[in-house]
């Protein structure tokens, strides 16, 4: 038997700020720019959350789409889209919203909803073509 990767595409818009407390406005200005903006800025982001293993000999799934699809709402979009990252959402009060971050706390929020045996990669899209990617 393969191993064989599937793949789940999801969409949020979110509203962030980059900065840092502990810094100045000219210095959160320096490192950030027009990123650490005080009014926010927003993004359409895209998400792609790949699970791999063996296919279940039973039904050939490595993972059931239709509740991968649920954890990914139930978890991600409903949770975070259309909303003010830094002021609407827990995960983001004491984290700086970057799309590293923000692709590790998915992550987080997603890996215990899947079997452990399987391995789990988040691809975040900022941009068409700024994105991340985690684990590594």
């Amino acid at each position: 038997m393969h191993k064989v990767t599937v793949c789940r595409k999801a969409h949020f818009n979110a509203a962030h700020r980059l900065y840092n407390p502990e810094w100045s406005d000219d210095q959160n200005s320096e490192v950030f720019g027009k990123c650490s903006n005080p009014h926010y800025h927003g993004h359409n982001y895209d998400l792609i959350v790949k699970v791999s293993g063996y296919p279940d000999p039973q039904t050939g799934y490595v993972v059931d789409m239709k509740k991968l699809k649920d954890i990914i709402h139930e978890e991600v979009t409903s949770r975070f889209d259309h909303k003010n990252l830094n002021l609407d959402t827990e995960e983001f009060r004491r984290v700086n919203p970057t799309a590293e971050n923000i692709a590790v706390v998915i992550w987080n929020l997603i890996r215990d909803q899947i079997d452990q045996e399987l391995d789990l990669k988040v691809i975040l899209f900022e941009t068409e073509r700024n994105f991340v990617e985690y684990p590594a």
